[in-house]
């Protein structure tokens, strides 16, 4: 069984892939590595079409998640943030596949599965093969007290950012990209799972929705 998990970032997604890789002894991997691999056989040219969001971090030379959200609203950013998911589709399914026929359990996670690349992969490996769920968050202002709470080193948010309006902005644009993945779950039938409160006991649902 491979096991999706999707959703805007800073959602609980690799907080999840770790609990369920330890409760199931299952490997997992996130699509962020997936991204940096397929990234190290395109040119520079197709680096540039296929990371719209990294592009426009880079934009101005200036790495700080203030200016960063005080210039881009947060459609905008969600906007590119899906414009970046799609190019990595191939090398997710090629993931998925070669554990598949093997006969491997894996957990794959990360903003780059979107429903319907989930969608397309259920139908076409069957519901026997593959597995998906998303998170999400709406409330910005709790978003922007937690926070400050992680514990991941070099926290980029934390690090990169100094003006605490800027987190509830990060918030808002969560926010903003959880309707995304909420309507288009829907559309897919997929299962959403809100994490704003309960936070532990809403990924131990999820564990157990997936088992």
């Amino acid at each position: 069984m491979i096991y999706l998990i999707g959703g805007p970032p800073r959602c609980g997604k690799t907080t999840l892939a770790k609990k369920m890789s330890k409760k199931l002894k299952l490997p997992w991997i996130s699509t962020d590595t997936l991204e940096n691999i397929a990234g190290a056989y395109m040119t520079k040219e197709e680096l540039i079409k296929n990371r719209p969001y990294s592009n426009l971090r880079r934009k101005d030379g200036d790495r700080s998640n203030d200016t960063f959200y005080n210039k881009y609203s947060a459609k905008k950013i969600a906007s590119v943030l899906k414009g970046q998911a799609r190019p990595i589709f191939k090398a997710i399914e090629m993931m998925a596949v070669c554990e598949i026929t093997d006969g491997n359990d894996y957990i794959i996670e990360g903003y780059h599965i979107i429903p319907s690349l989930a969608d397309k992969l259920v139908k076409k490996y069957g519901k026997k093969n593959v597995k998906a769920v998303f998170l999400t968050k709406h409330d910005e202002i709790k978003f922007a007290k937690d926070v400050k709470k992680s514990t991941t080193p070099n926290d980029w948010l934390l690090v990169l950012t100094k003006e605490q309006e800027t987190f509830v902005k990060v918030g808002k644009m969560i926010s903003e990209y959880s309707k995304y993945f909420e309507k288009e779950a829907k559309k897919y039938g997929l299962k959403v799972f809100n994490v704003d409160s309960g936070f532990n006991k809403q990924i131990n649902s999820v564990i157990n929705y997936l088992k």
